[in-house]
């Protein structure tokens, strides 16, 4: 069996994220952050997913993706209904889940070439 080294056409990498900490290519990170396949943007001052209105989104917003990944803590939250329409309004989709799961989704997405942001909230 032939085994190569595939490393990913993009610049950031979630090695794994739970409620307190992330690891993003080799960097320890441990407040809320954003994080896109090329742009990582560090103190993203949000700290429970369940209060999240539209203009705590702008970060994320402001990087035209076709969809969120909202990474909730060490526990699945949802955010109010009024920030999931104004999202779907612009036609962007909204996934909530885990850290852990959020970390999944986001090197699946980002590996096929998607359009990808995640908000990952630290701290809990």
């Amino acid at each position: 069996m032939l085994l190569s080294l595939e490393t990913p056409d993009h610049e950031f990498f979630l090695r794994g994220a739970d409620g307190r900490v992330a690891l993003v290519n080799d960097r320890r990170i441990e407040r809320s952050f954003v994080l896109a396949p090329n742009r990582l943007i560090e103190d993203w001052a949000v700290g429970d997913v369940r209060t999240l209105s539209i203009d705590d989104l702008a970060p994320l917003l402001e990087l035209q993706p076709e969809l969120i990944v909202l990474g909730c803590g060490a526990s699945q939250a949802f955010p109010p209904p009024a920030t999931l329409a104004a999202c779907l309004g612009r036609g962007i989709g909204v996934e909530s889940m885990t850290n852990a799961a959020a970390a999944r989704t986001f090197n699946v997405l980002a590996g096929e070439g998607r359009r990808v942001v995640a908000g990952f909230v630290l701290g809990q």
